[in-house]
């Protein structure tokens, strides 16, 4: 693995926040109920990270549809149907509930950086994608387990 270069590290972390930010509301009732009352209900706690995790879930797709598109054949194809997985577990499992939804998150966060693998294996990604892409998923995932298992 290599070196992440700075700006997709820099952009990765900050696209961290509302996962941190939703932890620490979780976990803070007073910083809770003042993210309630500045930015409203739906940004602190698990509301912040399950609409949130959603939209990097879809994203992901896309990520996963660019990097099909460096190969040709059946090997696209397969990159092709597996990019549009992310976004359709985040569209079909994130119901249910907020622990439910979390823990739904959490495993198609993992499913992704199989995903990931996949990808990085082929050939298709950066040489530095599995650096930045386990470190981001794991921090995703242990601010999605604080509302889910605390």
């Amino acid at each position: 693995m290599k070196r992440i270069p700075t700006a997709p590290l820099v952009l990765g972390l900050a696209g961290l926040i509302p996962f941190i930010w939703g932890a620490v509301t979780y976990l803070n009732t007073p910083l809770a109920n003042w993210g309630a009352q500045a930015l409203g209900a739906r940004f602190i706690g698990p509301y912040v990270q399950l609409f949130y995790g959603s939209v990097i879930l879809s994203f992901m797709s896309g990520v996963l549809w660019g990097f099909a598109t460096k190969t040709s054949g059946a090997r696209a194809a397969t990159g092709y149907g597996l990019a549009v997985v992310p976004a359709l577990w985040a569209f079909f499992m994130t119901g249910g509930g907020p622990t439910t939804a979390g823990l739904n998150l959490i495993f198609g966060f993992a499913g992704v950086l199989v995903l990931d693998f996949a990808f990085y294996k082929w050939g298709l990604t950066p040489r530095w994608w599995m650096s930045l892409r386990v470190l981001l998923t794991g921090i995703v995932i242990a601010c999605l387990a604080v509302g889910v298992y605390l």
